[in-house]
């Protein structure tokens, strides 16, 4: 069987997608693309690519090379159109998180994907997790009973990829407001839970720290969101591009029967469930284990590209873990209203 001919478009990012596709053994990695000529070079003289294989044009490489496969990893702000022109070129398309910024966007994306009846993926690798597919599993036993309560912190300091102080110009994530990259803090904890969000509220703080860019919504100190999901259930979710806390990535879970909590530091979590232990126990909460996430995510992708069918992260579950973003981040604009959160369907 001859393997599946990938091409990727963003290498700052993709880079990850090239290792992982260029060691597969049903991929090959056989063109690529860049608006940055000294990466896009270096990526290609690894992979061994002719100058025929490397562009700096969307278009050109899709139009000039033998693809099977498109994995978009650029700024959130191209997605929807790359996305939209590579199903409509006939590719399968495996797509950086999140979806879109404006529910418009999002809606032509669905429409798309019904219409040329290729596969999509959104490619959220936090759900690839090893503690999260042990987490997965644990969920699925039903020893935490029924989920009625998550949260998640992700704080991502990135002040310097928000602008250059020394030139004073500003980068694309900083009119990113920073709910809507909420697929890192949602995906997984609906993921686990078997939900969707129906309703979202939002709350903005001031430009305390940076308010010289104050006009800038990526500096914003924190954005919370709490939301309600079509079980019952409550998530809420902290974010901040510029907290002194540091980084961290912090999800809970809680249950009728125990909860499971991952490490605010190091690797060590908490775990406790009622019908096996008295008390609290450690529980590791390790990234990767021989492989990256990025692995299990691609090999899930490849299922559904061979046999034709849905992936977990198809496009109405990518929706999912998108669309409360957006919704929330207008209810933080109108003072905290709650607002009903769109479900998208087949």
């Amino acid at each position: 069987m001859s393997k599946f001919k990938v091409g990727v478009v963003g290498l700052h990012r993709g880079k990850v997608f090239v290792d992982v596709f260029k060691s597969h053994p049903k991929t090959e990695v056989v063109a690529i693309c860049d608006v940055n000529s000294h990466l896009l070079e270096n990526v290609g003289r690894e992979l061994g690519l002719t100058d025929k294989r490397m562009f700096t044009s969307f278009d050109d490489f899709l139009s000039n090379s033998p693809l099977d496969i498109v994995v978009i990893a650029t700024p959130i702000e191209f997605h929807t159109e790359q996305t939209i022109k590579s199903l409509e070129a006939g590719k399968d398309v495996l797509c950086e998180q999140t979806v879109a910024y404006t529910m418009e966007e999002c809606e032509k994306v669905v429409e798309a994907v019904k219409r040329t009846g290729r596969v999509y993926m959104m490619a959220e690798n936090y759900i690839y997790f090893r503690f999260m597919r042990e987490w997965k599993e644990i969920v699925r036993q039903g020893k935490f009973g029924d989920i009625i309560y998550a949260e998640n912190e992700y704080f991502n300091p990135i002040v310097h990829l928000l602008v250059d102080e020394k030139t004073g110009k500003f980068s694309w994530r900083a009119t990113r407001a920073p709910i809507w990259y909420c697929a890192h803090s949602i995906g997984p904890l609906l993921h686990l839970m078997e939900d969707r969000i129906v309703k979202a509220m939002g709350l903005l703080s001031d430009f305390v720290s940076y308010p010289q860019y104050k006009d800038y919504i990526g500096f914003v100190d924190m954005e919370m969101a709490t939301f309600q999901t079509q079980k019952g259930a409550i998530i809420q979710v902290l974010v901040s591009n510029v907290s002194p806390r540091g980084h961290i990535i912090y999800h809970s879970l809680y249950g009728t029967k125990g909860y499971v909590e991952a490490a605010r530091r190091g690797e060590e979590g908490l775990i406790f469930i009622k019908d096996e232990m008295s008390t609290p126990s450690p529980f590791p909460c390790k990234i990767y284990d021989e492989n990256p996430p990025e692995f299990y995510m691609i090999e899930d992708f490849l299922k559904a590209v061979e046999t034709r069918t849905r992936p977990p992260i198809d496009v109405i579950r990518a929706m999912d873990f998108t669309v409360p973003g957006i919704i929330a981040h207008q209810s933080a604009l109108q003072g905290g209203k709650w607002l009903d959160v769109p479900l998208f369907e087949w």
